[in-house]
């Protein structure tokens, strides 16, 4: 069963740019809720609206598993703006579909079966949606066998973050969870060795790692890290061993570095 997860935004409201990757209207997110729920990562809805279709659309989000925020108000801006008639109503997309959990975890656990080592690159509340897109691009171009992120404090799929994969966001199986330790416990039942990088001088250094196993590299955002549960659930703590008066990376770069090395050891 998918977790549901239901935000109640207590008497605060929600302004939304109409670039932004949106659906708004009851027909149109309805609609998207029947044929693509794989590509609906938020559904907000005014606190104050009524009506049988809207009672639909939440019952369909909470099969789905998809997040449902609930405020006081609604506000689209952009040229187009006065013209819009959300009716209370408002969904964020994905440019891609996303895998469930469940799925990801059954395709790694078939994999870790078959002998292979599956490699997944884990974003903990990677709030820039700049450095989520170039993470996927280099997960991808590192051969990654898929990103899972978190549903809450993290950036949305939508057109920067596209943007910034370089098509890459279409080409990788991307899933986001409610709960990342509760997601992250599973895959280490399923054979996984949890991997997480830090800024630590205790960690181990990647190039003293052996990553040639099934792995989940675990990245924090930029400013916190990884959080504390999260970072319970890691078997190996790892940094990049630098020179020069800086002491850390951005955390695109950083997961970069890290996917290449992963992807270096595979070849030899």
């Amino acid at each position: 069963m998918k977790a549901k997860k239901v935000e109640r935004a207590g008497g605060q409201g929600r302004t939304f740019r109409m670039d932004e990757d949106l659906l708004w209207g009851t027909h149109p997110v309805y609609e998207a809720l029947q044929q693509e729920p794989e590509r609906i990562t938020e559904v907000i809805l005014h606190n104050d609206r009524k009506g049988s279709k809207r009672e639909e659309i939440i019952e369909l989000a909470r099969q789905a598993g998809i997040k449902l925020s609930f405020v006081a108000s609604i506000q689209l801006t952009g040229p187009d703006a006065a013209q819009a008639r959300h009716q209370g109503i408002v969904a964020r997309t994905s440019q891609a579909p996303l895998l469930s959990f469940d799925t990801l975890l059954a395709n790694f656990a078939a994999k870790v079966e078959q002998g292979e080592k599956p490699r997944l690159i884990v974003l903990d509340s990677m709030q820039d949606p700049h450095n989520l897109g170039a993470i996927i691009r280099s997960a991808h171009a590192a051969g990654m066998d898929g990103v899972l992120i978190t549903r809450e404090r993290s950036a949305p799929l939508g057109g920067i973050a596209a943007k910034a994969s370089a098509g890459a966001i279409s080409h990788i199986a991307i899933c986001q969870v409610v709960n990342l330790a509760t997601a992250l416990q599973k895959l280490k039942k399923a054979g996984a060795w949890i991997f997480g990088a830090v800024k630590d001088e205790a960690a181990q250094s990647i190039f003293k790692t052996d990553f040639n196993l099934p792995a989940c590299v675990v990245v924090g955002s930029e400013g916190q890290g990884i959080r504390p549960l999260v970072r319970q659930q890691c078997d190996v703590l790892i940094s990049i061993p630098m020179e020069g008066s800086l002491d850390s990376l951005n955390s695109s770069v950083a997961s970069g570095v890290i996917v290449f090395e992963m992807l270096r050891q595979r070849s030899l």
